[in-house]
């Protein structure tokens, strides 16, 4: 029994360890936070690289990825983010809402924390609201998207990349995924902070 305890201290130091690492790292990524230019940008390469030169949508599309393998139908969160997000690139028109960064600040936060809470969550979160909260956050992103890209060649790399990078987050095992949400949990706070 006391083996055990030490065992289970032992891995919970572990978990705290890790998450203070991937915290760190991300807190220290964040003051590069910012898309270059936020100007109007097309090609297919342009495209391909455009959700990994901004903290916030990477985050945003690796917690969509660690929430996916914790749900019970999970494999259905990126397509609908994909999906949902193409719609709001198709909808902003130019439009420049107030708010946005915030927004998507915002969606970064309640991503990394359901992807921390998944476990306690699945029974309580029915697969309909995981759904809805998913398209929602990608709704808010695409409007974002669809100000800063131009073209069918740069929306199709950018959705090839989005595609990867969920893929992406869906690797960590078990273990990793509770820390990893809350880091990027974490991250959405301070981005939070830096666009409020």
């Amino acid at each position: 029994m006391n083996t055990s305890c030490k065992a289970g201290r032992l891995a919970i130091a572990n978990h705290l360890a890790r998450a203070g690492v991937a915290a760190t790292g991300l807190l220290l990524a964040l003051p590069a936070a910012a898309h270059p230019g936020h100007g109007p940008e097309s090609g297919f390469v342009s495209g391909l690289l455009h959700p990994m030169t901004g903290i916030d949508h990477l985050l945003a599309l690796l917690a969509v990825g660690l929430w996916s393998r914790q749900q019970q139908h999970g494999h259905v969160l990126a397509p609908t983010f994909l999906v949902m997000m193409a719609l709001g690139a198709a909808s902003s028109g130019g439009v420049h809402l107030p708010a946005l960064e915030l927004s998507i600040a915002a969606t970064v936060l309640l991503l990394g924390v359901l992807a921390a809470c998944a476990p306690r969550l699945q029974q309580r979160v029915p697969p309909q609201v995981a759904v809805l909260t998913v398209g929602a956050c990608a709704f808010v992103h695409g409007l974002a998207h669809g100000n800063e890209l131009t073209g069918m060649a740069s929306g199709a790399g950018f959705m090839m990349a989005s595609l990867g990078l969920m893929l992406l987050g869906a690797v960590p095992t078990g273990r990793l995924r509770r820390p990893l949400g809350a880091a990027i949990g974490a991250a959405g706070v301070w981005l939070v902070a830096l666009a409020g």
